[in-house]
């Protein structure tokens, strides 16, 4: 369980450094909000990213639900996914425009966070069931959990960040927030160390239960 769950965290954190770049304070003659903007918008992509991984797991868990014929599963993880879906997009959509997404753009993350769970559910439906009678693994299980450690890291990371934070109100401040944001970048060797060490501890306990 927990090693899904961590695993999860970990593959956001690659997209977000490693996909990301390293940002750096804005050149001589490059507009400071223009260099935050990008930094923002960087951000917010994995923010997507995160969300539809999320979304993309709950429709692993209803195909492979649907696959197994058991009804009171269904029923379950269906309205699970009804009742958490609208209020996830409302704040997604919220999160977007807080950030200075245009409206278009807002709705096209939106509908590739929505296509992720139907999509999934066929997937999952079609040829997840199959693999799990030959595998015997609990792939449903990992999925959802590795799916918790990518909306973790998204919503300590980076929602609630940008949303403390709230927007700049000088060039100033902007350039101060562009700077941090590029002293907060990892070099390839710091992100190495951090993910030995979050899965050290997990490889003992492995170890010392055999």
């Amino acid at each position: 369980m927990g090693l899904s769950l961590l695993l999860g965290f970990i593959f956001m954190l690659f997209v977000d450094q490693v996909g990301g770049g390293h940002s750096h304070a804005p050149p001589p003659g490059v507009d400071v909000e223009v260099a935050s903007g990008t930094r923002h918008r960087r951000h917010n992509l994995t923010a997507t990213i995160g969300l539809v991984v999320h979304a993309a797991a709950d429709g692993l868990a209803l195909g492979a639900a649907a696959g197994l014929s058991k009804v009171e599963v269904q029923l379950i993880i269906f309205l699970a996914i009804m009742l958490h879906k609208a209020p996830a997009a409302f704040g997604f959509t919220s999160f977007l425009i807080h950030e200075g997404y245009d409206k278009a753009t807002a709705k096209k993350h939106l509908l590739v966070f929505a296509l992720a769970a139907p999509l999934a559910a066929f997937l999952s439906y079609f040829g997840l069931v199959r693999i799990m009678y030959v595998v015997q693994l609990p792939i449903t299980g990992v999925a959802m959990l590795f799916s918790a450690g990518t909306f973790l890291y998204v919503a300590t990371v980076h929602v609630l960040n940008e949303l403390v934070q709230g927007h700049t109100h000088s060039p100033a401040d902007a350039s101060a927030r562009t700077t941090a944001a590029g002293s907060n970048k990892l070099s390839h060797l710091e992100l190495l160390l951090l993910t030995t060490g979050a899965l050290l501890p997990l490889t003992f306990s492995i170890l010392h239960s055999h």
